[in-house]
């Protein structure tokens, strides 16, 4: 009887893992996943690609479009020329070479400047210890939370007594508007160098004065080498912001020969009759040369500067 029972209870007994096998949803496979995956992260980078070159593209279209105009341009326009090109040399009215080279000039001395001032000062902050030091971070991050649109006025009045003493620093000059850039970035990029030379170990400047050298000697020659992505970061952002500044330039020059590259393409379309946008976009195309030039320059710098000091200590 225990036989029949048993042999009746797995005649109707299901059979659950068949049932199972052929019940259960096929789902994606993990290559499918990785496929697909894949596929949305390709479509979202070429959306980013695509939304941050159109700009440039138009900007590229424009430049080459004869009838120097954006109403009604396509993105490729009929009779393309490099007419607006050659108009950026040959226009004595517009000195585009002059103006090219003033920013580039302002630019590289400033940053130079800015480099050298911050560089010392970092020093100071992050390798002694003195009474108001930290009252001396304080202040000079304090004087950096004012925008620059709160001094113009100072600006342009200390300007205006400086050039009384002395012209070449005074209203109308790149004396003084280097002067400005020069002092204004010395609180953000101070706080920026002291934070990576915070990294560096102490022991080997020590070690360097015990085998004979200077305090001068082992910052120039032991601390420089070491700290030197920091110093092209620093160096490149202040030679972009300059480079690009069209506000101060408004205010403080004058004359058309001493214009810089910002405020003398805003020549271009500041007439009401005259807006010569394809030249504009040509000077556009054209001055945006030297920061893609320093860039490309010190790229390795910058990655290292912008990464070594959050992976150190």
């Amino acid at each position: 009887m225990s036989a029949t029972t048993g042999r009746r209870s797995a005649e109707t007994a299901p059979d659950t893992g068949q049932a199972g096998s052929t019940g259960r949803k096929p789902g994606l496979g993990l290559k499918t996943r990785r496929r697909l995956t894949t596929g949305i992260k390709l479509g979202l980078l070429t959306l980013a690609v695509i939304y941050a070159l159109f700009p440039v593209v138009w900007v590229i279209s424009s430049s080459v479009n004869p009838t120097n105009s954006i109403v009604g341009q396509g993105l490729i326009p009929a009779g393309a020329t490099l007419e607006n090109f050659r108009s950026l040399v040959g226009d004595p009215a517009n000195p585009f070479p002059l103006w090219m080279w003033n920013s580039i000039k302002i630019s590289a001395i400033s940053s130079f400047f800015v480099v050298v001032a911050c560089a010392l000062a970092a020093y100071s902050f992050s390798r002694f210890r003195y009474r108001g030091r930290r009252a001396g971070l304080l202040s000079v991050l304090l004087v950096q939370l004012f925008p620059n649109l709160l001094t113009i006025v100072a600006l342009y009045l200390l300007l205006q007594q400086i050039g009384q003493v002395f012209p070449s620093f005074g209203l109308n000059s790149h004396g003084g508007l280097i002067l400005i850039y020069a002092g204004g970035a010395l609180g953000i990029y101070t706080w920026l160098m002291k934070g990576y030379f915070d990294t560096i170990p102490k022991e080997l400047e020590e070690s360097a004065m015990v085998d004979g050298a200077s305090r001068l000697q082992s910052f120039i020659y032991v601390f420089l080498p070491m700290v030197r992505p920091i110093l092209a970061v620093v160096g490149v952002l202040t030679f972009i912001a300059t480079y690009a500044d069209f506000l101060l330039p408004r205010v403080l020059l004058t004359s058309t020969d001493q214009y810089t590259l910002a405020l003398g393409m805003y020549q271009f379309i500041s007439e009401q009759y005259t807006q010569q946008w394809g030249i504009f976009s040509a000077a556009a195309l054209v001055g945006a040369l030297p920061i893609v030039i320093v860039f490309f320059a010190l790229q390795r710098q910058l990655v290292g500067g912008l990464t070594s000091g959050g992976v150190k200590g």
